[in-house]
């Protein structure tokens, strides 16, 4: 039998995802501040090619959190 559909708790869920993604870049972008120099392009790239990936999905989360606030 299928779970029902408790979408009662999905602000909080967001929230959790939006301060985790928000944690996640600001830990990258301090390891760039502090290791750029010490890391190859291809590495540096592919750091700042996350951080705009977790962006994107911080603008999804925070525009679905404010559908869902909506009644």
């Amino acid at each position: 039998m299928a779970k029902p559909d408790n979408r009662s708790d999905n602000e909080a869920h967001l929230q959790k995802h939006i301060d985790h993604t928000l944690a996640n870049l600001q830990e990258a972008e301090d390891y760039l501040d502090e290791h750029a120099d010490e890391i190859t392009t291809d590495a540096k790239q592919t750091i700042e090619n996350k951080n705009n990936r977790r962006k994107e999905s911080i603008n999804s989360f925070a525009e679905e959190k404010k559908d869902e606030a909506q009644p």
